[in-house]
């Protein structure tokens, strides 16, 4: 790299670090009033939110970042960069052209309205009362659609929603993988739900200490590999994970006392994404490098460790000697079979986050329908309870009784996150085709009947993590397994677990 090229990097990666100290501190007030803040400051620290992602989009969109990223476009400074860094400058670039169309003044007001919905979410999931909040997922909805037209978009609206989060992908992409995925599962899921042969859950409906849950949870979180000198475990209504830099990556789960198997998983899936996060190249340290490839691939990455490995036989047959010690006398008369079982019973529950690997999908389905028809076709906040019950009688034969087991489970959408959910779905069909590929190159049901999960970490470090956001998700995905996305080994796995467990 020439030395004029250098200098021009060097006050390049100098901006992309400031912006990212204003991004981690707006990710510390997330946090903080995620997990405890007293309820009469949230107002004025939504504010506070509010003013500080002003300064950050003044940054990311100011003359000096288009100057930048125009400089470094150019074919004979592209020549003198790494792929790494020719891929941060064409990230940057798209950041800034479509964050410029946006006034300032609309993206403040959607900073401190979106901080402030996420608080009012939680009182109006915690009162079963959708009214409350409405207005202002009315606000958020309406500013949303404000962006889309600033964008002008050439096809689908939402679209450019979810290509924020999976880029290269479109509506017309995924419907078609959905329906592939669908004509599959819900064959399996009809077979599943005629067969005799269901498992005992009852137990798993007793009361469960929250501090032994908690206990359970840390030790868990400590066998995959999760480095608490760069983490730490909260709790919080919903669990979510936060990357403030990559020696501080934050996770959050809740204790349902009689649901033990749900802070279990939340804690595996958290400590995937924190996997993800805190073993990235320190090289791309302070840039838009150091964060997942997609939120699909960063899915994978959750739902690998809370399903495929967190679910799986093996995995139960070394650590349920543990989680009976920590809960004596509700596991007592209940053996290691019959727990496997019953954590992977298939049924028609409320709720996506509790529900089983094979109905997952659908749920999320029903998220992206929903999400379509708002940016598509224009429906209306007002009219989300409604439509929601009618997808969940539509696709998975219930219907919801309240708006708390229903339409405001979620806190994505308080958060203005339209176009996410499908990142789910996509996620574990990038997990089964990885786990393919680690089933090839490691002894895997061996290493996890041990109890040996460090080297699953360091395959994925190795294959994954390390990357950051250097590569595209396609590119990973080639990367590991030869071949692009298929959604066949997602339904392979599956098939093969359930026809096992169900004696199909």
């Amino acid at each position: 790299m020439e030395q004029s090229v250098k200098d021009q990097w060097d006050k390049f990666k100098a901006l992309l670090v400031k912006i990212r100290g204003y991004q981690e501190a707006i990710q510390l007030l997330h946090w903080d009033m995620r997990t405890g803040a007293p309820r009469k400051g949230i107002g004025q620290r939504s504010e506070t939110v509010g003013m500080l992602s002003g300064e950050a989009f003044k940054l990311e969109t100011s003359d000096q970042m288009g100057e930048f990223t125009e400089w470094f476009s150019r074919p004979e400074v592209r020549s003198q960069l790494s792929d790494a860094e020719n891929k941060l400058v064409e990230d940057c670039r798209k950041e800034y052209n479509r964050n410029k169309s946006i006034p300032q003044e609309k993206f403040e007001e959607y900073a401190v309205l979106s901080a402030e919905a996420q608080s009012v979410w939680e009182e109006a999931k915690h009162n079963d009362d959708f009214t409350s909040f409405e207005p202002y997922l009315t606000r958020i909805v309406g500013l949303k659609q404000e962006f889309v037209d600033y964008w002008k978009p050439e096809g689908s609206r939402y679209d450019l929603l979810l290509d924020m989060y999976e880029p290269g992908f479109t509506a017309e992409k995924i419907d078609a993988i959905f329906d592939r995925l669908r004509s599959r599962l819900v064959p399996l899921v009809e077979a599943i739900n005629a067969s005799p042969n269901k498992p005992d859950t009852g137990f798993l409906s007793q009361i469960y200490a929250k501090e032994q849950q908690e206990k359970f949870g840390l030790y868990m979180l400590e066998q995959m590999g999760f480095d608490f000198e760069a983490g730490r475990l909260d709790e919080s209504v919903h669990p979510f994970a936060t990357g403030l830099n990559l020696g501080d990556v934050r996770i959050t789960t809740h204790y349902i006392l009689d649901n033990m198997p749900s802070a279990v998983f939340s804690s595996l899936h958290e400590g995937g994404h924190a996997l993800y996060e805190q073993n990235i190249d320190p090289a791309f340290a302070g840039t838009p490098l150091a964060q997942g490839a997609s939120m699909g691939i960063h899915e994978s990455q959750s739902r690998l460790w809370e399903n495929m490995i967190g679910r799986s036989r093996g995995f139960w047959q070394h650590y349920y000697g543990s989680l009976q010690q920590h809960f004596p006398e509700q596991l007592a008369e209940v053996d290691a079979e019959q727990f496997y079982r019953a954590i992977n019973n298939v049924s028609q529950s409320f709720i996506r986050t509790e529900a089983d690997e094979l109905t997952y999908n659908l749920h999320i389905i029903i998220r992206y329908e929903i999400e379509k028809m708002i940016f598509n076709e224009g429906l209306e906040v007002k009219d989300l309870p409604k439509v929601w019950n009618a997808k969940y009688q539509e696709y998975l034969g219930i219907t919801p009784p309240t708006d708390a087991l229903g339409v405001l489970q979620d806190v994505h959408w308080s958060g203005g996150d339209f176009g996410y959910f499908a990142s789910y779905s996509l996620g574990n069909m990038y997990a089964a085709q990885f786990l393919n590929t680690l089933k090839k190159e490691l002894p895997l049901e061996e290493l996890i009947a041990e109890g040996n999960l460090l080297p699953i970490k360091e395959w994925l470090k190795e294959k994954i993590h390390r990357y950051g956001q250097s590569l595209t998700p396609g590119q990973i995905v080639e990367k590991v397994t030869g071949e692009p996305l298929n959604p066949d080994y997602l339904a392979d796995y599956l098939e093969a677990k359930y026809k096992e467990l169900y004696q199909l």
